[in-house]
């Protein structure tokens, strides 16, 4: 089994109809996938899911259910969610192929890709937390997908990724991706500092700094990368108080 398919988390948000999770856990079994991250589903456990998961109950037996989706990503160095909908800040967008590459090229990272609620998908908030979005192409007069097909679509192009993509070793410990949690840290500290030198009004933010996360989420920061960052914004603030 390919250790690169190993390393992507299925993220379901707030799903609604526990067939769906069983149908879900199906898709990943079918593909080669054991990843399955559950945030705050309505119903679950279920006897629904088991019945639809059809043979898949070991992913859904270890499928890790958490509160928030802060928690689901929180050790990701890449995150992508999908989308069906165009959203008024422009994000990067990517097809469920090149989705697959992306994760390939990453090169043994940790990967979530999040899954929406069925009816509403996932808040503007929600995707601001992602690297880049992915839209599956179907017929513009009709494009609203079963949640479990859009899984399945996913796995299946993930799935042959791994047979053109041979086996990648680690990447070197100055060239490893940042993960979520320490990018919310970065954004914390960033946002404070804007504060202090009078840059950002945090009582009316606008949307600096919702472009601040488009833009390091599109870059990708390094481990080496983001230290210069937490060390420049610290000696920004020192100057301050001197």
């Amino acid at each position: 089994m390919n250790s690169q398919l190993q390393q992507v988390r299925i993220v379901l948000i707030g799903t609604t109809h526990p067939g769906n999770i069983g149908a879900a856990a199906r898709a990943l079994k079918t593909m080669g996938q054991t990843q399955l991250y559950l945030v705050d589903p309505k119903i679950y456990p279920s006897a629904e899911a088991t019945a639809r998961a059809t043979g898949a109950d070991d992913i859904l037996a270890n499928a890790i259910v958490c509160d928030d989706i802060k928690q689901a990503i929180k050790d990701c160095e890449l995150v992508i969610a999908t989308t069906a909908r165009k959203r008024s800040l422009p994000w990067p967008v990517v097809t469920p192929r090149q989705c697959a590459e992306k994760v390939y090229e990453s090169q043994s990272i940790n990967a979530a890709i999040l899954f929406g609620r069925e009816s509403s998908g996932l808040s503007n908030e929600e995707l601001e937390l992602s690297n880049m979005m992915l839209q599956i192409p179907a017929n513009p007069e009709y494009s609203s997908l079963n949640l479990a097909a859009a899984v399945q679509i996913i796995c299946y192009e993930l799935k042959m990724q791994s047979y053109i993509v041979p086996e990648i070793e680690h990447r070197d410990n100055e060239t490893e991706l940042v993960t979520y949690e320490k990018m919310e840290m970065l954004y914390e500290h960033l946002a404070d500092t804007m504060q202090q030198q009078g840059f950002l009004d945090i009582n009316n933010p606008g949307r600096l700094m919702h472009r601040m996360r488009r833009l390091f989420n599109r870059a990708r920061v390094e481990e080496a990368e983001w230290s210069i960052l937490r060390g420049f914004l610290a000696s920004i603030q020192k100057k301050n108080k001197d």
